[in-house]
């Protein structure tokens, strides 16, 4: 998948929406497209990746 939403990331990190939203928000993988809110699901990884170093 190339994006997600809220649930869908907490589910992917196995963490609670707060925190997923506050990973997402710090790897800039954010997307707006109207009303509708998606993150982005390789900045995700390669931020995760960079901060596991």
């Amino acid at each position: 998948m190339l994006t997600v939403d809220i649930e869908g990331l907490a589910a992917m990190l196995s963490c609670g929406q707060s925190t997923a939203r506050k990973i997402a928000e710090d790897a800039g993988a954010r997307i707006i497209i109207g009303r509708r809110v998606l993150y982005c699901v390789s900045k995700i990884e390669k931020y995760l990746e960079a901060i596991a170093e």
